[in-house]
């Protein structure tokens, strides 16, 4: 049977203050009143029934999840009792799995990322299926097609196309988030799409890799699900590995035998990492504001305006430019945009002086 993992982990502090503690990202109701949560769901619709998705999430959001995925059973919330990278995730969902069904395909996807059209992204999905089942061996990526010289995202190197598949083929190598003119070169040659960090394996398979290249992840997993009582116990001795790291790049340099294959996605793809990328999901005004919430703005111009307070408080600005501005109702950020991506470093800064009650 076909079954698919949400990866819903994760704190997205580059996202503070909207995004906290005890509300990540994945959680926030700020597209068009849903969550991305909640959209990797919906992109699912007809391609597995709710009682073969499951979300591996921390355990302080497992009540979140439940409720804004009523649709799901309480036993298909994997609530990890603390992070331990995406190779945690993806082993224990893979180990759960197995457990359930020993002939089951599992795909992993992602919860923090805006994908359109989803008919596209179901059609790969569903050849990324196909593929696994019928190649017992084969680890399948996902790689987007990419628009541009992309300097924040990961790459693939394809290789030789896989007979019987139009748009799938082999995986050469894995390349780091390259510098600017590294990207352009990636991006002229066209053998190169961007890493979408979703996957698709038989998990047996992919059990049996980790046998042979992480065995003692393997060997805790099969544990924690044979014996759930044991979770807090075993969970928290996993390796702290990338998925990436740890199977996908040792495997296709050929460490275990397996066949490393992607299958492409022409879609519009973006990564919700922190503002910047928020801003392209949100609606613009007439002087190219990204705006979300209730605001009056007066000669403000290209800036990211974020109000989560409620309709008792509006958020006021005058003679800015290119400025962040989030407003929620225990924390403000306020920051030039060209220093987005430094929240998260002022979230420890936050922690330190102010308390963790507002990191």
């Amino acid at each position: 049977m076909r079954y698919v993992v949400i990866m819903a982990g994760g704190s997205g502090t580059r996202l503070w203050p909207l995004s906290r503690q005890g509300r990540p990202k994945q959680l926030l109701e700020i597209f068009q009143g849903r969550s991305l949560l909640r959209l990797a769901f919906e992109r699912l619709d007809g391609l597995v029934d709710a009682e073969h998705i499951l979300v591996c999430t921390g355990r302080a959001y497992a009540a979140d999840v439940a409720m804004q995925l009523p649709e799901l059973a309480p036993g298909n919330i994997l609530g990890e009792p603390e992070g331990r990278d995406s190779l945690g995730a993806v082993a224990w969902s893979a180990a759960e799995i197995a457990r359930r069904d020993p002939e089951g395909v599992v795909a992993m996807v992602t919860a923090d990322q805006i994908i359109e059209p989803v008919e596209e992204f179901q059609r790969s999905l569903t050849t990324a299926f196909e593929v696994a089942e019928s190649r017992p061996q084969s680890l399948v990526t996902l790689g987007v097609v990419p628009t541009s010289a992309h300097t924040g995202y990961g790459y693939l190197h394809r290789a030789a196309a896989i007979d019987g598949f139009p748009g799938v083929c082999e995986v050469a190598e894995f390349r780091e988030k390259p510098a600017r003119d590294v990207a352009e070169e990636y991006l002229a040659s066209g053998e190169y799409w961007w890493n979408a960090g979703m996957f698709v394996w038989r998990a047996a398979t992919l059990l049996d890799q980790l046998d042979r290249l992480e065995p003692e992840v393997a060997a805790t997993v099969r544990a924690i699900a044979a014996e759930p009582e044991r979770l807090d116990e075993l969970f928290p001795t996993l390796k702290r590995i990338s998925v990436d790291y740890a199977l996908m790049e040792p495997a296709s340099r050929g460490a275990t035998g397996a066949q490393v294959v992607s299958v492409g996605l022409a879609i519009a793809w973006r990564d919700v990492g922190g503002y910047l990328s928020l801003a392209e999901t949100l609606a613009h005004d007439e002087h190219g504001n990204a705006v979300e919430g209730r605001s009056v703005t007066m000669d403000t111009s290209g800036c990211v305006l974020v109000n989560t307070t409620g309709r008792d408080h509006v958020l006021a600005t005058i003679g800015l430019t290119d400025t962040l501005v989030v407003a929620t109702p225990t924390a403000t950020l306020a920051a030039r945009l060209e220093d987005a991506e430094r929240v998260k470093q002022l979230v420890d800064e936050v922690r330190t002086r102010a308390g963790a009650e507002f990191a």
